[in-house]
């Protein structure tokens, strides 16, 4: 039990989630060794069918000799899942996560199980949202980007996307977990467009990204990072809120609303790094 609430912790505080191919166990100790705040190895769209029931027992021998990684599992619906959820009982998984995840009793028999991330990729998931983020045991939520846009059959851009975005943010926040994960950026070769993205998804009250390749690390935690310009002026808000004893605070000829405030608290409480 303890060991699942570190790991719980440590998904609500991470700010990239990088997948592994659950067919390619030899990636897995490389993975573990990048420096992702999560590891997920894959057992759902990286792996081809025939090759799921190897894939799983790879990943269930790695995860008995000692390694540690989240898993994504195949959907509740799927016809591999109740084998994958098995691996829950193994001490070193640090979590699920669920795709196409939507309200219901079968997530939350997942959840009495693992901490779990739930991949909102469906529309279903989208208009349960509320009651999925409050279902005990969902650590996270998750945008499953490109699935979702098959559902729906749409052909918008990211940023079209947005509005669901802002409806996992209410949903996290009003569940009282963590700020919810955004999809996965294709391009790996050049970090440009992987850190605007993630600093678009922050905006929108994101604190963390899937990704696909260790070279989008780095720029999703320098977009998920708080800019030296943005906790110096938090220092210069909150100092000039204590020296206003109680009154109202002014700074550079500005008055500064209570909710400013509290948001230059919470930056300079989160840290340098982006995490709680």
């Amino acid at each position: 039990m303890m060991m699942k609430s570190a790991y719980a912790a440590n998904i609500a505080a991470a700010r990239h989630f990088l997948f592994v191919p659950g067919n390619r166990p030899e990636r897995f100790d490389k993975a573990a060794a990048s420096g992702a705040d999560v590891v997920v190895i894959d057992l759902e769209d990286a792996v081809p069918a025939p090759a799921k029931a190897q894939a799983r027992d790879d990943v269930r021998r790695w995860l008995e000799a000692g390694g540690s990684a989240m898993v994504r599992i195949n959907a509740i619906d799927a016809p591999w899942f109740a084998e994958d959820l098995a691996l829950a009982h193994i001490a070193t998984l640090q979590g699920l996560m669920v795709p196409k995840a939507e309200a219901g009793d079968a997530i939350i028999d997942v959840a009495r199980l693992s901490p779990v991330v739930a991949l909102v990729e469906t529309a279903r998931g989208v208009t349960g949202i509320d009651a999925l983020a409050a279902v005990p045991g969902i650590v996270r939520l998750a945008f499953g980007t490109i699935d979702f846009t098959l559902d729906c059959d749409l052909t918008a851009s990211d940023r079209q996307l947005d509005p669901v975005r802002l409806a996992m943010t209410i949903a996290s926040t009003a569940a009282g977990i963590a700020a919810p994960i955004d999809g996965v950026t294709v391009r790996f070769d050049d970090p440009l467009p992987v850190e605007m993205a993630a600093r678009a998804a922050r905006s929108m009250g994101f604190r963390a990204k899937l990704c696909i390749h260790p070279a989008q690390l780095s720029p999703v935690a320098a977009a998920m990072t708080a800019s030296e310009e943005e906790l110096e002026r938090a220092s210069r808000i909150v100092a000039a809120d204590r020296a206003a004893s109680g009154s109202a605070v002014s700074l550079d000829g500005e008055m500064i609303d209570r909710p400013i405030v509290a948001r230059a608290y919470r930056l300079l409480a989160e840290g340098a790094d982006g995490r709680p």
